[in-house]
């Protein structure tokens, strides 16, 4: 198929807009989305947030990749602006009121201690005495004034640090008082006095959506679904049938707020509460996910599940790059036990019990493959190993390409998932589960609901109690001492092959027709296999 006609035939199919509040690289989901559905014949447009302003486009396969710029002038929640009367009245009004009376009170000081300075001067070189007496006795009324107003002064900028603390972390007794009043007059429109910096979004990536004229918006996770809607209403008002997919990653109200505020996450949960029932169509990643979704939002049908997967096929000559060797990489040999753990890093990952173990794995090594080897999380893990003796065994390591992944990860003797007991872990089958999988590595898997469940039911790895030590340590003993009982399970036909993107692809692009009504017609080839892309995943 040449340009010309492959062009005409996206257009055919439908003109599609997929969302996302990140700026792509490094999210392989969307990526896959992109460049998967733009080769299955649709005309395919990814907007995301650009990094500190900097905007950029380019080709990812057929898609068009853009990061556009967004200002956060409306994250400054208007009580930015206001005195705090009520709870710090001697704090000075917003801005640089402090600093200029702090700046105001030290230049009378530095002016006092030079007109003091010449008069020691003048009295070295001979001055009158009677004359710098009386100078001296002058000072003394503007230096005990000048003295009370820096000790005024101090006390009003401590108040206004205070109250500017309280008003970044919005978490005190005041900013809980007022987001339940809003939640009770408003209802789930109170988002908009809660959080009225999630309008940032609209104003950034809504006149992109309008100017592109979408036939399907696919708007990825909470905020993009509120600035997903009110495009496809727009759309709508003039005449255009659009349709809107919405892609929930996880279910919001179980999440550990980011914000450590008051009024972030219940604004979140009421935006998306408010614009769910927009959706023509709702995607998301696991079973359990999508029941709860439907039960929450009352949603008319069970949302499509469409899992995380890695691809099962690699462009030839993205494969034909050299993988690294990850035991080189670690400075082991091929006989040395090595469990890894790829993804992201934070304490709620429970990355910690790969390093508390280790004293009790005699020669296990483990291997962090991390976004950010510098971050002061890891940092920590570093730390602890190097107390416990164990420095030598841990490695840390950063992503490589996601299309080399699962090759990567192969060189290792067990894929490990210590995740912690919080809702969003219990429901998910998470990306790293599947890369794992198709690196035929046995598992060792903390018990939340969902991956412990159907790692005990095929038998690929060993469940242990999360945040438990010792039963982490049964279970990597375990896997270690048999791995093939656990690589064996791979062998099965067919239990890989619907962990993959191909085949996750397709049910995507099955939604996608069914919405626009233009499915393929015999004429048009399968989707090809999908390149993978940069970035893993956690």
């Amino acid at each position: 198929m040449d340009a010309e006609s492959g062009s005409e035939a996206r257009e055919r199919r439908g003109r599609v807009v997929m969302l996302v509040d990140n700026g792509v690289n490094g999210d392989s989901r969307v990526q896959k989305q992109a460049r998967s559905m733009a080769d299955a014949g649709w005309e395919v447009t990814l907007l995301g947030r650009a990094p500190e302003g900097r905007v950029a486009s380019w080709r990812l396969g057929e898609a068009d990749v853009r990061l556009i710029a967004m200002d956060a002038y409306l994250d400054m929640n208007p009580m930015y602006f206001r005195r705090a009367w009520l709870r710090k009245p001697f704090a000075y009004p917003p801005f640089h009121v402090s600093r200029h009376r702090t700046s105001q009170v030290a230049a009378w000081h530095a002016s006092l201690r030079e007109r003091r300075a010449r008069l020691a001067v003048a009295g070295r070189t001979g001055g009158s005495k009677l004359r710098i007496a009386a100078a001296k006795a002058y000072l003394l009324l503007p230096r005990a004034g000048a003295f009370v107003a820096k000790r005024w002064v101090d006390f009003r900028r401590g108040q206004t640090e205070a109250m500017q603390r309280a008003r970044r972390s919005q978490n005190t007794r005041l900013d809980r008082l007022v987001a339940k009043v809003q939640k009770g007059l408003r209802g789930d429109r109170a988002w908009r006095r809660l959080e009225p910096g999630l309008w940032d979004f609209e104003l950034a990536y809504g006149p992109q959506i309008d100017r592109l004229k979408p036939d399907l918006i696919h708007a990825n996770d909470f905020r993009m679904l509120s600035v997903g809607a009110r495009a496809m209403m727009r759309a709508r008002a003039r005449g255009r049938d659009v349709k809107l997919v919405w892609d929930a990653h996880e279910f919001l109200p179980g999440i550990k707020p980011w914000k450590d505020t008051a009024r972030w996450h219940p604004a979140c949960v009421a935006m998306e509460r408010e614009y769910a029932p927009y959706a023509d169509a709702v995607v998301t990643v696991s079973e359990t996910l999508a029941e709860m979704l439907q039960n929450d939002h009352k949603l008319p049908a069970k949302p499509t599940v469409v899992l995380n997967a890695p691809d099962a096929e690699i462009d030839p000559e993205l494969a034909a790059e050299p993988v690294p060797d990850l035991r080189e990489l670690c400075g082991i040999s091929a006989g040395e036990p090595l469990i890894v753990y790829s993804g992201a890093a934070a304490p709620q990952r429970g990355l910690g019990i790969m390093v508390e173990a280790l004293p009790q794995l005699d020669g296990v090594h483990s291997a962090f493959v991390v976004l950010r080897p510098e971050s002061a999380y890891v940092q920590s893990l570093v730390a602890r190993a190097k107390e416990l003796g164990v420095a030598d065994r841990v490695h840390v390591l950063p992503y490589v390409p996601h299309y080399q992944v699962t090759r990567f990860l192969a060189a290792a003797d067990a894929g490990v998932i210590p995740i912690h007991h919080f809702l969003n872990h219990e429901i998910a089958l998470i990306t790293k589960f599947m890369e794992y999988s198709h690196a035929r590595l046995p598992l060792v898997v903390s018990d939340v609901k969902t991956m412990g469940g159907v790692t005990e039911a095929t038998g690929q790895g060993e469940v242990f109690r999360a945040e438990d030590l010792a039963d982490f340590v049964r279970a990597v003993k375990s896997v270690l001492t048999d791995p093939d009982r656990y690589r064996s399970v791979y062998d099965k036909p067919g239990l890989l092959d619907e962990w993959t993107w191909e085949a996750q692809a397709a049910i995507l692009d099955g939604l996608y027709s069914t919405l626009l009504g233009r499915p393929r017609t015999a004429g048009e080839a399968a989707a090809p296999a999908v390149p993978a892309v940069t970035g893993a995943q956690a």
